[in-house]
């Protein structure tokens, strides 16, 4: 009897493990996706709207589909959380890792912070993965980044078949009055190691704010389409503006003054924050690029004083003397940044932010 009865536990214990080992999924889609400018895109996990296509450049147009800045928030009570998604270009870059391009990155709420878990390792153009196990099982909340140089087909989340998974019950980051970012390569998240550490989802965290990124690698050239877009975002909080590596001393001096207006006129009272471009550490030798980099952010402390002159009273601007450390270390090229350098520049821009809402408050 003591035998059958071993045996019994035996079959129960092995029947039971198996069936908390197993893992089913739930489509993202219907849980809150934070980060977009407009609900009207063709596809969810993108950023530019449809009304868009015909009208912007075609490179801006296809970089709206990365969905950098993008994120999922949910809660459960799963000891494991697992991940299976499709990206549209499998991308791959010789500077920047396949983890930051087309992975993704998960944190999750621990009192006061959004808390680091586990990045979802990309193998290809689909993918499926536990990203993390053994957890004990109570009830947290959980926010997914998206990949910030290519785009999203399709994305599942997966729980043991023993727990549950719901909407997120706290309001984090806040959405009421999101803070929009328009700038180039660096502002899409080159080159983060994975999507948490691009500046914005930073800002995302540490502000516990939603924060839209609209960074177009190689493409910020002050389209007026883009300032467009952001002014109908009449519940911004600010507007940062990010843009000078990738204009040239033409687009600057004739096209920032529109792009401007365009915003101010739609958002009167609403803060805007022009940002030098960051010091490439190799322009410490390489003397074209420091001229070239001097004589752009000169022009644009001029395009800020004149609008200052102007009258405007809620123009603010943000040096890049500083923006990424004094040392050197926060690139992977000379351009793009490292996540030491998305991390110093984020505690910067937070300063300012603080600043220039305690100003207006």
């Amino acid at each position: 009897m003591r035998k059958v009865n071993l045996f019994l536990a035996c079959i129960l214990y092995f029947v039971a493990s198996h069936t908390l080992a197993q893992t089913v999924y739930y489509e993202a889609d219907q849980f809150p996706l934070l980060g977009k400018v407009s609900e009207e895109t063709e596809t969810r996990y993108e950023r530019l709207p449809a009304c868009l296509k015909e009208r912007c450049r075609p490179p801006l147009w296809n970089l709206g589909k990365n969905s950098s800045g993008l994120a999922i928030r949910f809660r459960t009570n799963s000891k494991a959380i697992s991940a299976k998604w499709e990206v549209a270009g499998d991308n791959h870059m010789n500077h920047m890792t396949d983890t930051g391009i087309k992975g993704v990155d998960l944190y999750a709420w621990e009192k006061d912070h959004w808390q680091p878990v586990k990045a979802g390792l990309p193998t290809g153009k689909t993918n499926e993965r536990v990203i993390i196990s053994n957890m004990t099982p109570q009830e947290r909340e959980y926010m997914m980044f998206l990949p910030l140089y290519d785009g999203v087909i399709s994305l599942s989340i997966g729980i043991d078949t023993t727990a549950c998974i719901q909407n997120p019950a706290l309001p984090y980051p806040d959405t009421t009055h999101p803070i929009l970012v328009y700038g180039t390569s660096i502002t899409q998240g080159g080159c983060a190691s994975r999507p948490g550490m691009s500046y914005t989802n930073i800002l995302a965290r540490k502000l516990n704010r939603e924060v839209i990124n609209l960074g177009f690698s190689g493409n910020g050239q002050l389209d007026y389409e883009i300032a467009e877009l952001m002014a109908t975002r009449r519940d911004a909080s600010m507007f940062i503006l990010d843009f000078i590596p990738n204009v040239n001393t033409t687009q600057l001096t004739e096209k920032t003054e529109t792009f401007f207006n365009i915003l101010r006129k739609a958002n009167p009272d609403t803060p805007i924050l022009f940002v030098e471009t960051i010091i490439f550490p190799h322009s410490f030798y390489d003397k074209k690029t420091c001229e070239a980099i001097t004589e752009k952010n000169r022009l644009l402390k001029e395009e800020y004083e004149k609008i200052k002159r102007e009258g405007d009273k809620n123009v603010y601007y943000l040096t890049g003397d500083d923006l990424t450390g004094n040392d050197g270390e926060a690139t992977v090229d000379g351009i793009h940044l490292t996540d030491t350098g998305f991390a110093r520049m984020a505690e910067k821009l937070i300063l300012a932010i603080n600043r220039i809402e305690k100003i207006n408050n």
